[in-house]
């Protein structure tokens, strides 16, 4: 799979608030799926799992079986490339225009 396409799945997973809940929730701690269910009242057990499908498509949660239980775990690490890509160049461009424009203000002051 394209880097392109890894983007596309993961963007695609963090665009529903569902699925950014539910990895809210798994930020905090792993937790079974009957735990997320419970934490979530407003979607059924179906649309978890769906959700937590996208999810793990995206690389953003690892499921681990113990016994009976799923336990979900948030994996970050794509949200870090996330990040490298496209967060923090955009936000070193846009913190050199504001310094520019101070420095610029303060020229004409």
């Amino acid at each position: 799979m394209s880097n392109e396409d890894e983007a596309d799945l993961i963007f695609k997973a963090l665009g529903h608030r569902a699925r950014r809940h539910i990895l809210d929730l798994l930020k905090v701690e792993p937790l079974t799926t009957g735990m997320l269910c419970a934490r979530i009242p407003a979607l059924d057990r179906c649309t978890v799992m769906q959700h937590l499908g996208v999810l793990e498509e995206a690389g953003l949660v690892v499921a681990e079986r113990r016994g009976r239980e799923r336990w979900n775990h948030l994996d970050a690490l794509p949200i870090h490339g996330v990040h490298e890509r496209w967060i923090g160049p955009y936000a070193a461009y846009a913190a050199g225009m504001l310094s520019r424009l101070k420095k610029a203000a303060e020229e004409d002051a």
